[in-house]
């Protein structure tokens, strides 16, 4: 699947400390593999998915028919659902 970055969600991940950035890289990277992987949880009230990686959360949106990904929003859970 190709995967794309949202421009709010590529501003996000830019300004993650570097051990986040790295980590968030690598499981942003996988997603292209398989887009539902382990932990994955679908979002209530919207459109969407969501993956964790400590505290933070990788919010994205699949569309099988395109097979595209498109992270929507990169950000501390406390910020992350706004």
């Amino acid at each position: 699947m190709k995967l794309f970055l949202s421009l709010k969600s590529d501003e996000q991940f830019n300004k993650l400390p570097s051990r986040m950035y790295t980590l968030l890289l690598r499981r942003i990277e996988h997603l292209g593999e398989s887009p539902f992987p382990e932990g994955s949880k679908k979002l209530v009230g919207r459109d969407g998915w969501r993956i964790r990686a400590g505290d933070y959360r990788v919010l994205y949106r699949v569309d099988t028919k395109r097979k595209e990904v498109t992270i929507l929003s990169v950000a501390h859970r406390r910020d992350a659902y706004r």
